[in-house]
């Protein structure tokens, strides 16, 4: 993995830049050649730790979060700002705002086995586009199942205190070294890129990390 290069994200599951963020980031590089050529590490992070486990009516939050009457206008513009990296919103099924500590662990384990960013991506999928309560134990065991993970070994991954106890203390980290706001990329351990940046960003980027790698074969 030495001759890839590394690039960390800090998301959360139930933020929608940070899923626009990661089509963007694909789609970035898909079209420089690049994607064989990284090697992308998970890192949580709640916009909300505070969520109730149970979660909460999504318009409520939003309401109390941005104001009344603020969810359309808000979801037209995350459906704007999604066209151009291929991602859909379906707004009609996001009916919960949800506690995503459980689904950074699930995601923290499928990394153990180099399939975080699947789960990530069924996750993703499974919230904003099929509405799915990625907050919720059975349900995400489902998900684990459907990516072809064993199912009493997802149940006891998630009930696995000392990995909850892993996932706050990344988050903690993250806070502490200055990360206040999602998706957040460090490529290389040495470039920081806030935000769902589009592809004449990342090719600046690419750019700038290829220049420092220059064992790396550019495309």
């Amino acid at each position: 993995m030495q001759d890839k290069l590394p690039i960390a994200i800090v998301s959360d599951l139930a933020c929608p830049w940070c899923f626009i963020g990661k089509a963007r980031l694909e789609k970035a590089l898909d079209s420089h050649g690049l994607t064989d050529r990284v090697a992308i590490t998970w890192l949580p992070y709640e916009l909300n730790p505070d969520m109730p486990a149970e979660g909460m009516d999504r318009t409520a939050y939003l309401e109390a979060k941005f104001g009344a009457g603020k969810r359309k206008e808000i979801e037209i513009r995350l459906s704007e700002a999604a066209l151009e990296s291929g991602v859909t919103f379906n707004w009609a099924r996001v009916t919960k705002s949800v506690n995503t500590r459980m689904a950074h662990m699930l995601v923290a384990a499928a990394s153990t086995v180099q399939r975080g960013t699947e789960m990530k991506a069924a996750l993703f999928k499974a919230y904003w586009q099929d509405g799915r309560d990625i907050g919720d134990l059975d349900t995400l065991v489902a998900i684990a199942v459907e990516q072809g993970f064993d199912e009493q070994a997802a149940r006891d991954e998630l009930t696995n205190e000392e990995l909850r106890e892993t996932v706050v203390g990344l988050e903690s980290h993250a806070q502490q070294v200055g990360v206040t706001g999602v998706p957040f990329f460090i490529i290389d351990g040495k470039l920081a890129v806030s935000g769902a940046q589009t592809g004449d960003v990342w090719a600046q980027v690419f750019a700038q990390a290829l220049e420092q790698q220059p064992a790396m074969p550019q495309s």
